[in-house]
């Protein structure tokens, strides 16, 4: 389990983050090393640097050793020298998409941290064996106001807003409103802000920007909420958890975040998180605010990336896959309605698994709840209406 938030308070400030990285793909593996090289030369500022390799893609080791040697030649004729303990350090992570393999700088000096990306195209992808799995939607609440979450607590369910709470029971078989009460913000809510519930038994938790909220539904719904900027705890199907804290100015996580182990690491701001598993350990997929979603593996190096997902992921452990499926939203800005889309991820590629879960309108909120299933808000056009549904992973043939 993660550690007692006093971990977090001993995480490191945010890394000044560049990314300066080619606007083209490199005709081959030599010429991406040398791009890289050339792209990175300027950061020794004439002093020795180590260099750490780590290759994280299917490439066999011919090819990476060739991909060093054109990165050491072209760096050898920029003047640059390496050295093993070097004050300054730049790490080089080979990983791969499903369209491209990656080159990864990453620049550790006494001030300041740097990040430089090439790539070149691959000729093939490899493949995912998977099973049937298909999404269930079912429509749980909807109403005028924003719903930025949905949980479920003993004898019902708690419905998130930026300014209440609200519990639904099932008494009369649908859902129906039963008590509301108000959350008192200390400062103005950003402009369409997030917010999360964590319910176990009938306690909650309830978080939005710099606000921290506790609560229970029995003997009757209470709430009190503080101002605060603790991090929140975000899941990924039933075992996975990271915190994270989120920019209370905006609509995103800001990089600073305790891993599951009590680590506390720096990455790129970024929307959401959802975990897989490759030989045992976790790798974490994150949706940044600039640069799409980016795969992280275990020690948070950065891994590769996939392309064309939203901002929005949730990861579930359904067992009819091998591995744990990542619920995503499509891009687009959900004026032909929005889609939530299963996949496996596997050797830094995603595989689509079944068909997806369309909605009328723009996706606001997706979040996981249990192992299997999360809960996915929509507004639809028409109506201004805030739909809440819970999408279930389920097994097919």
């Amino acid at each position: 389990m993660i550690q007692a938030v006093k971990a977090w308070q001993g995480a490191a400030a945010v890394l000044a983050l560049s990314l300066a990285g080619s606007a083209w793909a490199a005709e081959d593996s030599s010429a991406a090393a040398r791009d890289l090289a050339r792209q990175t030369a300027a950061f020794a500022h004439g002093e020795p640097v180590a260099v750490i390799w780590r290759n994280v893609s299917s490439l066999d080791g011919a090819t990476v050793a060739q991909v060093r040697s054109s990165f050491e030649s072209a760096w050898q004729d920029a003047g640059v020298r390496t050295a093993a303990n070097a004050a300054s350090t730049l790490r080089i992570t080979l990983s791969e998409n499903p369209a491209e393999y990656l080159l990864v700088g990453e620049a550790q000096g006494s001030d300041d941290h740097r990040v430089w990306m090439t790539f070149w195209k691959r000729t093939g992808a490899p493949k995912i064996a998977v099973s049937g799995v298909s999404l269930d939607k079912k429509l749980l609440w909807e109403q005028d106001a924003p719903i930025l979450d949905v949980a479920f607590v003993s004898g019902g369910m708690l419905v998130l807003s930026p300014s209440s709470v609200s519990f639904l029971d099932r008494a009369s078989g649908q859902w129906q409103l039963r008590q509301t009460a108000p959350i008192a913000a200390s400062r103005p809510l950003p402009r369409d802000p997030r917010g999360r519930l964590r319910a176990m038994g009938s306690a909650f938790q309830a978080m939005l920007p710099g606000i921290a909220c506790t609560g229970a539904t029995a003997p009757s719904l209470t709430v009190e909420c503080r101002p605060s900027d603790q991090p929140w705890t975000l899941e990924s199907g039933a075992r996975w958890l990271l915190l994270a804290n989120y920019a209370a100015d905006a609509n995103y996580f800001d990089g600073r975040i305790v891993t599951q182990t009590g680590t506390p690491k720096t990455v790129p701001p970024f929307y959401s998180a959802a975990a897989v598993v490759e030989q045992g350990r976790a790798s974490w997929l994150l949706a940044t605010v600039e640069n799409g979603t980016q795969i992280y593996d275990a020690s948070f190096a950065l891994a590769g990336s996939v392309p064309n997902w939203g901002s929005d992921l949730a990861g579930a452990d359904a067992p009819c896959s091998a591995r744990p499926q990542i619920l995503a939203t499509r891009p687009g800005d959900g004026t032909a309605g929005d889609a939530v889309q299963a996949f496996a991820v596997a050797a830094r590629s995603a595989a689509p698994l079944g068909a997806p879960a369309l909605f009328a309108g723009a996706i606001t909120a997706l979040w996981p709840n249990g192992a299997t299933a999360a809960i996915v808000v929509a507004r639809d056009p028409s109506t201004s209406k805030y739909s809440a549904y819970l999408v279930t992973v389920t097994c097919g043939s």
